[in-house]
């Protein structure tokens, strides 16, 4: 399911991988969405980039601390810099 062993630790590495996906930097077609979820066996917090279908694409594995604050930046997506 998640074959990449990096973890997003911080919020602003959560932004950046947002912003990757935003930007088609993972080369996926067909992305509808992410969202933050657990791994069903082992309750392990994830993000989960989703294609038009609701089936996963790509899955990162995230800190608990990016997990429990990090909805609101993936819910409404990163804030522009001004």
């Amino acid at each position: 399911m998640i074959k990449d062993n990096d973890i997003i630790e911080t919020l602003a590495e959560l932004e950046a991988f947002l912003l990757l996906v935003e930007k088609g930097g993972l080369g996926f077609t067909n992305v509808e969405g992410v969202a933050l979820a657990t791994h069903n066996s082992n309750g392990r917090p994830f993000i989960a980039v989703l294609d038009d279908k609701h089936q996963l694409l790509h899955g990162r594995w995230v800190s608990q601390d990016v997990y429990e604050n990090g909805k609101d930046i993936v819910r409404y997506g990163v804030k522009k810099r001004h």
